[in-house]
């Protein structure tokens, strides 16, 4: 009886050792991936008109850029989310930013502006879509304000969309933006395809070439925030 009673409490005592093994295992993986779900980069997705403005339609389907504009927003957002950086959306649905029963645009800039100013980002990215009256103009493209912070990220950018996206390679461009000049926070302004070109509307319209879009920006970005992480 008495080898029968060692040997129980041996089994207990080794329970016990490999429960507290585990347990703090555990422990040790969540902290390690706690630690990885912030980076203590913020970043503002500005997703372009909203509410009444719906910005440019497309040529042949009459889609609005709004819709597009939110679409790709979202999908950057769980891209970037995913990889540890904070997110905010200047819009997450259909409605315009100010809010309000009638739209002013000078409102709704305003309330953009106040977004970007109290969140204090490392960097804003504003997405659209662009419009030609030639309707062979086609392509991505990354505009950034004059002598700008942002001139480095729209470059990456650029470059990124001229690999995957562009089938004629594009340059990254200053634009006179107000979403680019409204704040003192590096900005880039996402032109992402031309929806007066069939072809590119064609593509812009699928949730998979939007997808496509974010995640060739979100790769960009993470490119040079990470030459500092």
């Amino acid at each position: 009886m008495a080898f029968i009673t060692i040997r129980k409490k041996t089994i207990v005592i080794v329970l016990s050792l490999i429960l507290a093994f585990v347990t703090a295992f555990a422990t040790a993986a969540t902290v390690i991936a706690s630690g990885r779900t912030e980076n203590g980069i913020t970043i503002v997705i500005d997703a372009g008109h909203g509410g009444a403005d719906g910005g440019v339609t497309g040529i042949t389907t009459g889609t609005k850029e709004s819709d597009i504009n939110l679409s790709i927003s979202k999908y950057l957002m769980k891209y970037l989310e995913d990889s540890g950086y904070n997110v905010i959306l200047t819009r997450s649905d259909s409605a315009a930013v100010c809010g309000g029963i009638k739209y002013s645009k000078r409102e709704d800039m305003k309330a953009r502006k106040n977004i970007l100013n109290s969140a204090s980002p490392d960097l804003v990215i504003s997405i659209h879509c662009n419009s030609y009256p030639v309707s062979s103009v086609k392509g991505a493209q990354a505009f950034f304000a004059n002598n700008s912070e942002g001139e480095r990220y729209a470059k990456t950018i650029q470059n990124y969309f001229n690999e995957v996206l562009n089938d004629r390679p594009r340059t990254a461009a200053v634009g006179d933006y107000y979403i680019l000049n409204c704040s003192v926070y590096p900005s880039v302004l996402c032109e992402c395809g031309f929806l007066s070109n069939p072809s590119d509307e064609s593509k812009l319209i699928t949730a998979s070439y939007q997808e496509k879009i974010a995640y060739t920006i979100y790769s960009a970005v993470n490119s040079v925030f990470g030459e500092n992480m």
